[in-house]
């Protein structure tokens, strides 16, 4: 008796199964791949956007409530260059000193008050500006100023269009909260005695 054939296919081995599997995943892989490329690049374009530029916020540069005063009706040049006002400060008194003349061999010599409002709680600072013949006569009188006001707490070079023209010392002053700068401008010598939190600035503004 002859048997009869059957026929149809036996069942898939493990191996293509495993096959099946991972062109599967790949194809979904290629799909998320393509959504985020598209969400990216595409719509809303997120990954194309430029960042937003940060503002920079810069501080008003202060200015004084009171009007300058207190200057002479005869000017030499070297008092006409000395500022009317520096930061929140107006001149308020400009008068003749002669004690860098007698003591220091200046050509002449002002003491500067600069403030901020008048009476007994304005802030303050006391300029002493002068002049000399030459470079080299300031720079003694200039190192002995240094000497005289005790140790720095710092210093530093004075510098005009990159070009070193003199030098600045800063010292503790001898009323507590207060500090001193003196500095050398080529023929002058300044220093200015004040709050120990402004009178660095105040230096640093000083057009001189």
């Amino acid at each position: 008796m002859t048997q009869a054939r059957t026929g149809g296919r036996g069942r898939p081995s493990p191996e293509v199964f495993r096959r099946r599997r991972i062109v599967v995943a790949s194809a979904a892989g290629a799909l998320v791949l393509l959504v985020v490329l598209l969400t990216a690049f595409v719509w809303p374009g997120f990954a194309r956007a430029e960042p937003e530029p940060q503002a920079t916020v810069t501080a008003p540069v202060p200015t004084p409530t009171i009007s300058p005063s207190g200057r002479p009706e005869a000017q030499t040049a070297f008092l006409q260059a000395q500022p009317d006002t520096v930061l929140a400060l107006a001149l308020r008194q400009a008068a003749e000193d002669e004690a860098w003349e007698d003591d220091a061999d200046a050509v002449e010599s002002w003491q500067l008050t600069f403030a901020d409002g008048d009476g007994e709680g304005a802030t303050t600072v006391q300029v002493h500006a002068g002049q000399w013949e030459d470079a080299d006569t300031a720079t003694a009188a200039y190192q002995a100023l240094v000497k005289g006001a005790g140790e720095p707490s710092g210093e530093g070079e004075v510098s005009v269009d990159d070009e070193v023209v003199g030098a600045y010392v800063v010292t503790p002053g001898t009323t507590a909260g207060t500090a001193v700068v003196t500095w050398r401008n080529a023929t002058a010598v300044l220093q200015a005695t004040g709050p120990a939190d402004l009178v660095e600035d105040f230096y640093s503004a000083y057009p001189l």
